[in-house]
Order: C-alpha cells, then structure tokens, then sequence
C-alpha cells in the first residue's frame, strides 16, 4: 500500500505539471516568437524526446532499476524545462525541447507511466489490477486538470502588472517545484516495485511479441491522431476558432479532466460486464465524434458542450487498455509490453503536431482557424477503434478467460 500510494503521489504530481504546460506552452512559445508551424515542430521534437525515453526505460528499466529510471527520467526533465526558462531562439528551444522531453501533448503518458504500468500489478491481486489502475489514471487526470486551473494564472498575473513573458515563466517555475515533488515521492519508494528477486527479466515469448506488436501499431495510429490535437496546440486552436484567452481555456480543460477522472471508474465498471476490448472501442468511437463537431460548433458554449461530452468518454479506454496489455502477457514482460506500446504512442504523438501545426494555417477563408486539426484527429482514432475491435476482440485477458 505504501509504495502504491507514492506511485499514485508522483504520478499525481508529474500530471499536475503536464496540465500547466498543457495550456501555457503554446501561448509561450507564439509570444517569444516562434510561428505556428516551428510552435508545431517543438512539440514534436518534445514528444520525440518523451518517445526516446520510453524506448530506454522499456529495455533497461529493469535491468537500471525502476526507482532509479523513474529518477533519472524527472531529472534529465527538470533540465530540459530549465533550460525553456533561459533560451528563446528556435533552434535552441528545438534542441532543448528534444534532450529535455519537454511533454507539449499534456497528457502524462510517458517512460514514467510505462514504469509504473509494470510495478503497479505488484500492489493487487489480479481480480483488482483494472480497478487499481482506474485509481491510477483518475489521479493523473485530477492532477491535470488542477494543473489546467493553474495554467491560467499568467491571465491573473498581468492583470496584477507582469509582464506577458515573465507571467509564462512564473509557470515554469510552477512546473518545475511539481516535478521535484514529484521526485521526492519516488525517492521514498521500496524494493518492492521491482522486478523481484529471482524473477529473470525476458524477452516477450513469440506469442506476446505478436500480441504487443499489433497492440502497439494501432496504438500508434491513435496517438498519430491524438497529436492533431496536442494540448499546447488544442489550447491555442480554442483560443482562436472562438475568440477565448487563456483562463476560459484553462478552465475548459480543469472540467474536461474531472470528466477524465469520473469516467476512469466508469470503465473499471463498464468492462466487468462487456469486457476490456469492448469497453474501449464502444466508449471511443462516441468520444472521436463529439471531437469532430468541435468544428461545427457555432459559438464557445457549444465548443463547451461537446468538449465536456467528448471528455466524459474519451478517457475510458486508458485503465481498461492499461490492464488488458498487462493482463495478456507474463509478469516478467510487462514493462518490456508496457513500454513498447508506450514507445509506439509517443512516436505517433511525435509524429503529428509539426502537421497539426502546418493545418491550423489552412482555409483562413472558412474560419479565423482551420477545423482541420479536430476533423484528422477525430477521423483516425475511429480507425483505430474498428481495426482494434476487429483485432483483439478474441483475445482474453485471464480474468475473462476464467468468466
């Protein structure tokens, strides 16, 4: 219990961070200078970094240690943001942004995640494994929307006489005392969340590395289509197709994650009766279309409704795919499964807001911004859901085996 309610502690902390910076990259990086498609090459270049991470954590996070990557991935962090800090030309930031995994898509889904997703089956007889997780990602998600509600602070700031750039780099500094909490909460923890003594690190047997592997190509196209939509470029999308600053977007998104984290407990329920792989296609595919009304909405207050709408199902399928793919291979694999897959996410978050960037620039005669980021998005990621019901539909983790 002790280590489980760390992990959930610096999870909760590093989603916290990731919520401000969710709102007040996008703003920060326009007001130092870049244009909107270097904005979307930074993102891309962070998430590269976020990606690299992952792939190390997934091959040596064992072999390292657990408590000392997740260490070792809050620290080089910290410098990457510091160095956001003091840089401000595009080629430095680009660099800076890559070495740091500076994390522009505000969702906290990186290396530390994929760690966490191996040690926490550890702290739970398996019965309880996707209920644990549900905990887990309504934690992150509470934490996201307090760092939302704290990313409109720069507003509050320059109403109180700061200057614009020194307001975004109060937050920064904001971001960097969470990530040291952060920090301290996995100092604290035990042994325990290892691999375990005598347990052999392995490489995936031939029938998980085919399971892991078109898991993790289809996790790919849906975080391709996520990253149209990352949240320092979704931020600014809102902030001009309606005309709103940052603290109306900031509070925009602190409601759509308390829907994140109430929905979270709704999957641990939902997939009970119908089923892991069910419970994330069949809340899905709803979610993708309220996203791509988004570019129909007349005014802020429809944006408002259909936002909320999306939010409330679009993070169901988080804790359900978390335990399906801890669930359906070995114990002694999970962080190799798990960091894969997080691996192919992260690359396909890091493929697309240079894109994402590019698009909000076309058909300024149809609107002040184009819809086409939210129509992309929304349109792969109901690819994924059909091709991953088609897939694994027939594929059973033991605890529905057993049913």
């Amino acid at each position: 219990m002790r280590d489980r309610v760390l992990i959930f502690g610096g999870a909760f902390c590093r989603a916290t961070a990731a919520g401000t910076l969710k709102v007040f990259l996008g703003f920060y990086l326009i007001a130092i200078g870049l244009t909107h498609g270097e904005l979307g090459v930074v993102v891309s270049a962070g998430l590269a970094g976020v990606m690299l991470g992952t792939l190390t954590a997934s091959f040596l996070g064992d072999r390292i240690g657990r408590r000392k990557s997740l260490i070792l991935l809050l620290l080089i962090n910290l410098g990457g943001m510091a160095g956001l800090y003091f840089l401000s030309d595009f080629a430095s930031i680009l660099i800076i942004g890559f070495l740091g995994m500076v994390n522009g898509m505000g969702k906290e889904r990186g290396a530390a995640v994929a760690l966490e997703t191996a040690a926490l089956p550890q702290t739970a007889p398996e019965q309880n494994r996707t209920k644990v997780f549900a905990w887990y990602n309504a934690l992150i998600d509470i934490g996201q929307s307090v760092g939302s509600l704290l990313g409109g602070l720069p507003v509050v700031l320059r109403h109180r006489g700061m200057g614009m750039l020194e307001s975004y780099r109060v937050m920064i500094l904001v971001y960097c005392g969470l990530v040291i909490l952060a920090l301290l909460c996995v100092v604290l923890l035990t042994r325990k969340v290892e691999l375990g003594e005598g347990v052999r690190r392995s490489k995936l047997s031939p029938e998980s590395r085919k399971i892991v592997t078109g898991f993790a190509a289809l996790s790919w196209l849906d975080s391709f289509g996520s990253g149209f939509i990352a949240g320092s470029i979704f931020s600014l999308w809102l902030s001009l197709r309606f005309g709103v600053a940052e603290d109306a977007v900031s509070l925009l998104f602190f409601c759509g994650n308390i829907a994140n984290a109430i929905s979270h407990f709704g999957a641990a329920w939902i997939s009970r009766r119908i089923g892991l792989v069910n419970t994330m296609v069949f809340t899905h595919i709803p979610s993708n279309v309220f996203l791509m009304s988004l570019a129909l909405a007349p005014d802020f207050a429809w944006a408002i409704g259909l936002y909320l709408a999306r939010e409330l199902l679009v993070e169901m399928d988080v804790p359900t795919r978390q335990s399906y793919l801890v669930g359906v291979v070995k114990p002694e694999e999970r962080t190799a499964a798990s960091g894969l897959v997080s691996v192919a996410r992260n690359l396909g978050w890091a493929c697309a807001p240079t894109l994402a960037g590019w698009t909000m620039s076309l058909f300024k005669g149809i609107a002040t911004v184009s819809p086409a980021p939210v129509i992309i998005a929304g349109g792969l990621k109901i690819v994924y859901d059909l091709a991953l019901w088609r897939s694994f539909r027939n594929v059973k983790p033991p605890e529905e085996r057993k049913a």
